[in-house]
């Protein structure tokens, strides 16, 4: 412990609020007051970027025919993707995979244009830019599930599509549809784990040191 803890309370909060994320597809509608929208959003814009270039952009969905737009695209999508996992299609076709239409809030968060530009952090590693938007998108789920608040991140979508759709210029992509809003209540475990689809590892498999695949002792 250092002097610049945070206090035990606080500390337990953070953790609280990492250990009960979750990647919500279940809406109760409602909404969401516009100075907590613009809370959750600058706690996003806080994240750390690379080169402090803030590669993120972020648009609010407010018409009900774009939102319906974007669920037929998504739908789209979850067909194709059904029919890409071949014997696990039908159990695919059973999950909820997107909260579109019951959602408080809709938005879109993607990269920028003319990114090209930015080196700094970028030379050997350009993804790094995407790394930066992951990380704004994580600080609006740990915020939200703080006020919450529940926040689904589909990516069954077409991105060229989807920026047509949105008129986005050339060079900037789309990585995320957020859906954001109350719920009835947080699944107590991921809802992939509670459906069956999967089982996370522990990160006793995934830790090494010194070498892949070295285990620590």
């Amino acid at each position: 412990m250092t002097d610049h803890a945070f206090s035990p309370a606080e500390r337990a909060a953070v953790y609280r609020a990492i250990a009960e994320r979750r990647d919500m597809r279940h809406f109760s509608g409602g909404e969401v007051a516009p100075e907590l929208l613009a809370r959750l959003l600058h706690a996003a814009h806080q994240a750390p970027s690379v080169g402090l270039m803030q590669p993120w952009r972020f648009i609010r969905i407010t018409q009900t025919s774009l939102r319906e737009a974007i669920y037929a695209q998504v739908e789209a999508e979850r067909v194709r993707t059904a029919e890409a996992l071949g014997e696990r299609s039908d159990d695919f076709m059973r999950l909820k995979v997107e909260g579109i239409r019951e959602c408080a809030e809709l938005l879109v968060v993607a990269l920028m244009d003319q990114r090209e530009p930015h080196i700094f952090g970028r030379r050997t590693l350009p993804e790094m830019d995407l790394a930066s938007v992951s990380c704004a998108i994580q600080n609006l789920w740990l915020a939200s599930r703080a006020e919450g608040l529940g926040l689904g991140w589909v990516s069954l979508f077409e991105p060229q599509a989807l920026a047509q759709l949105l008129h986005m210029p050339p060079g900037s992509k789309p990585l995320a549809v957020l859906c954001l809003g109350p719920v009835n209540a947080f699944y107590a475990e991921p809802m992939l784990l509670q459906e069956g689809w999967a089982t996370p590892r522990p990160l006793s498999e995934l830790l090494f040191e010194d070498s892949w695949g070295e285990v620590p002792l």
